[in-house]
């Protein structure tokens, strides 16, 4: 049996511990951003102890996984530190802050045949599962252009104000590498296309921003404290033109200041014979679009979806699985994973971490030179 611990208590990763705990794994203990937060998040949490830093973790014996909720900067120096340890490792994304990171990561984790996970949770959705199993049945055709958006507004005014928009600790870019990369990652996982070059451009809309002098938590809005006003640089918005590998072309839009739009992931993905479409809005339907008969809409059952997409579903057919469900699912596949003698990596790894910097490498590269760019 598996014992765990967790490095960052904020939204995310209190996520992790609950969707952890539900899965009947002990969660031994929590490090914070402070010997302060650490300790509060301890009692909030209910856990039993209060790591004082990574290094405790990574030589602590009765833990043997450790998911890293941290801001970005700091994924690549703790999973370093953790996987020297011989941690088997769940990062959020970014695996880091570059691709060059990234690779390092996936050999040090390779070379120690450790597990190793990304948390592309939004993957895990049944019905994403069931659109990737009808392409690979051949039910759209071959896919042939794909759109999608990713829209948000919790970064809409001025005041709002998170640590992912502070440079140092998240890196040169946001909006792309915080909710982009899972909408370009979800487009790959079920079409099975390959991006080739990406021509994007990038928008800082809220220039200057008040921030608070004291903490903030993710989605929180605390407009009494005490502010500073910055200047801005990281992308708000975005918009990238995609070229995949087979000739398909994609066109994606990223925003987090797109009032009304809480947490919107969607796409519709083309094929020669049909096109299927999905909006994460209403998570357990899968639109299925034909010329010449009627349209579709398939519904979360699992006593009708496909095997691998019934794996991901806790709950009989219309009773709704969300957010939550997504991170269980994810971490039941890694857990399975350490505990088996005959490993199967069905789940995003440092692999898929490596490939998603890449595009977004990419995607900072063009914006910079207003050119096509393709991936190193």
């Amino acid at each position: 049996m598996s014992t765990a611990a967790v490095i960052g208590t904020g939204f995310i990763g209190t996520v992790h511990i609950e969707a952890i705990r539900r899965m009947g794994v002990p969660v031994k203990g929590a490090l914070a951003g402070s010997a302060e937060s650490t300790k509060s998040a301890s009692d909030r949490l209910n856990l039993a102890h209060s790591y004082k830093d990574v290094s405790e973790i990574a030589s602590d014996k009765d833990v043997n996984i450790v998911h890293v909720t941290s801001p970005n900067a700091l994924h690549f120096e703790q999973v370093t530190t953790l996987l020297n340890g011989g941690k088997h490792v769940i990062c959020e994304k970014p695996l880091a802050l570059t691709a060059k990171e990234g690779e390092e990561l996936l050999r040090l984790a390779e070379s120690k045949g450790l597990v190793h996970a990304l948390c592309f949770n939004t993957r895990f959705y049944p019905m994403v599962h069931e659109a990737k199993s009808l392409v690979k049945a051949g039910k759209i055709g071959a896919p042939t252009y794909v759109k999608g958006s990713y829209h948000q507004d919790w970064l809409l005014q001025a005041t709002d104000w998170n640590w992912r928009l502070e440079g140092e600790k998240a890196g040169d870019l946001r909006a792309i590498a915080d909710i982009g990369s899972h909408l370009i990652d979800q487009i790959s996982f079920v079409t099975g296309l390959e991006v080739e070059s990406v021509l994007a451009d990038l928008h800082t809309i809220v220039k200057e921003r008040q921030k608070p002098t004291g903490p903030v938590q993710t989605f929180t809005v605390d407009k009494t404290s005490k502010r500073e006003t910055v200047k801005m640089s990281s992308d708000d918005a975005a918009g990238v033109l995609i070229r995949y590998k087979n000739g398909a072309r994609g066109t994606v839009s990223i925003s987090q200041v797109s009032a009304g739009r809480k947490n919107n992931l969607s796409w519709e993905i083309s094929g020669t014979e049909s096109a299927i479409a999905y909006d994460s809005v209403e998570p357990e339907k899968l639109w299925i679009g034909h010329r010449g008969i009627p349209n579709e809409i398939s519904l979360k059952d699992p006593t009708t979806i496909s095997s691998d997409a019934a794996r991901n579903a806790f709950y009989p057919g219309g009773h709704i699985e969300g957010f939550g469900e997504t991170f269980r699912a994810l971490f039941e596949r890694v857990y399975g994973d350490i505990e088996s003698t005959n490993r199967k990596v069905d789940y995003p790894n440092f692999r898929d971490g490596v490939t998603s910097l890449r595009v977004t490498d990419a995607i900072a590269k063009s914006s910079k030179t207003q050119s096509w760019v393709k991936l190193d």
